[in-house]
């Protein structure tokens, strides 16, 4: 029998995959962000530091929730104003920048720098899912993937063995 977790786990990914986000996209962000800093980083590293971002219950419900907004802005079901402001991803909306920084919360300050650069930068995937396309809407999925990249590079940053303290004098 399948975990719950597992399911909604896979349900996150498929969704993910269905809006165009695969996790090797996710991690050559991950990449972007730590290859000055670990060295010799590799795809399969980054995709695994990913996938145990997106183990976590409340990284799959912010993402779910996201994906399920900007479906429903693409349908024109949202009530008005958040309609237009969705639509056009205003840049005093903030709740899609909320969300996200629930995801990069789990790894702490760096998370958030991370998520910072990242969000100013938009490499990669990012680039693509903020290219405001008519009748494609990503509000929120830019900001989440953004933020599932920030937390998985900051998970690796975490567990970098160069990074750990040397005992003290």
């Amino acid at each position: 029998m399948t975990k719950p977790t597992t399911a909604l786990r896979e349900r996150t990914i498929d969704l993910l995959k269905q809006r165009g986000v695969s996790l090797d996209a996710i991690a050559e962000l991950v990449i972007f962000l730590q290859k000055d800093y670990i060295q010799d980083l590799t795809l399969a590293e980054a995709k695994d530091s990913v996938q145990n971002v997106l183990r976590k219950r409340e990284v799959q419900n912010a993402i779910i929730t996201g994906i399920q907004l900007d479906i429903a802005a693409e349908k024109h079901t949202l009530l008005e104003p958040l309609q237009t402001i969705v639509e056009r991803d205003e840049g005093l909306y903030g709740v899609d920048e909320t969300m996200a920084l629930s995801i990069v919360d789990i790894y702490g300050s760096i998370g958030f720098t991370n998520y910072g650069y990242i969000d100013r930068v938009k490499p990669g995937i990012l680039a693509h899912l903020n290219a405001h396309e008519p009748g494609i809407i990503h509000t929120f999925l830019d900001d989440l993937v953004g933020a599932v990249a920030a937390a998985a590079a900051a998970r690796l940053a975490h567990d970098d063995r160069s990074e750990q303290d040397t005992p003290f004098q």
